[in-house]
């Protein structure tokens, strides 16, 4: 009998289930490059070449272990365009009786998944994807009976189960979280370090090719490509910000500079996420380096938090929220996404700075995503959806377990509050604070009203104005919500009117 085997873009790992139990001399691994999963949503081509660059790494890893892999390049001839299409031609061309394959991260995929059992005539078996740390059935027990999940109480949980930063029954250091002290702006430093690149392969330069010539009409550019490929790249990166990069993490975790991209941030979740690197093997050195003395409590803390806290806990809300997650929109915002997401076309030097990174490098770290980004989108009413199609499409990293619930949960309030206990709302203040971008703005941040003014700063007052019953009773907007009250009624004109006229002209 041959069992048929495959292994989805996002599979990368040693681990994988249908691996550790299948028996080598009797498997096919399938691995599938298709148009569908490359065009869902338009991709960033660096985020497209890097996945196939990482697939087509992983399996000549495989073959070099024994095992016999059938690779179907995206230009393959006979290639149908999609999994389902895939699968069927292999397990002809095999004449495979079973299939086995792990499960997908993503609804979407796994309902196409779950079809391949009437599709197909030979059995097919899906195992549990067991490289998470908190799996589907534990997330459901912790929330059960909750009317809203907040991230503290789940991490607080996780901290005590793997035992990481744990003193007995207590938290190292005395304290949970951390947060409070990495919220520093950080000032121009030459020595600041630079995240470790790799020089394309060959392997890596013949997707590069592919991607440019099938891709090119997408958002985001090629140029300067250096993700790794490996897992042995992949380590390497962890390395390097182990020794670079992790002790000044948690100072300056929220901090944003134009002329530098990645300030002191790991840059390892494109590596994560498609497999590469054990969630918990990783905290676990960071941990290490903190009761070795080489890292303070704050950056090892903060690290730790939003991989077993953050990363598990939007993968489990994304779980038990799907289907029909995406089409929340607790707020009711119905503005079309600005065209200057897709092409960085903006007076607004914070947005410029971050969708122009975006295009570069496809990666802004969280604080760019959620308060520049995020923020401009949920105050200027834009439709979550919308966003939630640009964040997925334009970060390497972005997969929509992860990506949804921390856009439409997190940063666009979407859901109501069932992720989120406020919207993450803010005026220029905050940009300007925790950045150098407002020093060459064409707005000025000091300004609240008038053309000159600063965009975030009318529209953040116009959006607790147009939400103000909602948030009258939120325990961390009410303050807000009682400013806004008191405000004059010419006051509130001049809000209004500012942001329709900047709103009306959106594009």
């Amino acid at each position: 009998m041959t069992v048929l085997i495959p292994v989805l873009g996002d599979q990368l790992s040693p681990s994988l289930p249908t691996l550790t139990e299948a028996d080598r001399e009797n498997s096919v691994i399938l691995m599938m490059e298709v148009m569908e999963e490359a065009s869902y949503v338009p991709h960033h081509p660096k985020k497209i070449a890097f996945i196939f660059s990482a697939m087509r790494h992983y399996a000549e890893e495989l073959r070099d272990q024994g095992w016999m892999v059938d690779y179907v390049p995206l230009d393959d001839e006979g290639n149908s365009g999609n999994f389902t299409g895939e699968v069927k031609r292999a397990v002809s061309r095999h004449q495979a009786t079973a299939v086995h394959i792990t499960e997908a991260s993503e609804y979407r995929v796994m309902e196409m998944i779950d079809g391949w059992k009437q599709a197909f005539d030979v059995p097919v078996t899906i195992h549990p994807d067991n490289r998470f740390i908190c799996d589907h059935s534990t997330f459901d027990k912790w929330a059960k009976g909750r009317k809203t999940f907040r991230m503290e109480n789940f991490y607080r949980d996780r901290r005590k189960s793997t035992g990481l930063l744990m003193d007995g029954d207590e938290p190292e250091g005395g304290s949970w979280n951390y947060d409070s002290d990495n919220r520093k702006p950080a000032k121009e430093d030459a020595s600041m370090p630079q995240p470790l690149r790799f020089e394309p392969d060959e392997i890596t330069r013949e997707v590069l090719t592919l991607v440019g010539e099938r891709f090119s009409d997408n958002f985001g550019s090629l140029d300067d490509y250096w993700f790794g490929a490996t897992r042995a790249d992949a380590e390497q990166a962890f390395d390097a910000f182990i020794e670079r990069a992790l002790a000044c993490f948690g100072d300056y975790q929220d901090a944003m500079l134009a002329d530098q991209k990645f300030l002191f941030h790991a840059l390892i979740s494109v590596y994560l996420n498609v497999g590469l690197l054990d969630p918990l093997a990783i905290c676990r050195r960071v941990e290490d380096e903190y009761y070795k003395g080489r890292a303070p409590l704050n950056a090892a803390e903060g690290f730790i938090r939003q991989i077993i806290g953050w990363r598990e806990y939007v993968r489990g809300i994304y779980w038990r929220e799907m289907p029909g997650y995406e089409e929340q929109n607790a707020l009711a915002a119905d503005r079309d996404l600005p065209g200057f997401y897709w092409s960085g076309e903006t007076d607004m030097a914070c947005m410029k700075a971050c969708i122009t990174q975006t295009r570069d490098e496809a990666y802004a770290h969280h604080i760019q995503r959620l308060m520049v980004t995020g923020n401009f989108a949920l105050i200027a009413g834009i439709d979550p959806k919308q966003l939630h199609i640009w964040y997925l499409s334009v970060y390497a990293d972005a997969f929509e377990w992860v990506e949804l619930p921390n856009t439409l949960g997190m940063s666009q309030f979407g859901d109501g509050g069932l992720l989120a206990s406020k919207p993450y709302a803010s005026s220029g203040s905050y940009i300007d604070k925790m950045s150098d971008y407002c020093k060459n703005c064409s707005y000025s941040v000091s300004k609240k009203e008038g053309k000159d003014a600063c965009p975030f700063n009318y529209l953040y007052w116009d959006f607790v104005g147009r939400h103000a019953e909602r948030f009258r009773s939120n325990p961390r907007m009410a303050m807000m919500v009682s400013s806004y009250g008191k405000f004059s009624d010419d006051k509130k004109a001049q809000i209004d009117a500012d942001a329709r006229r900047f709103l009306d002209n959106l594009d």
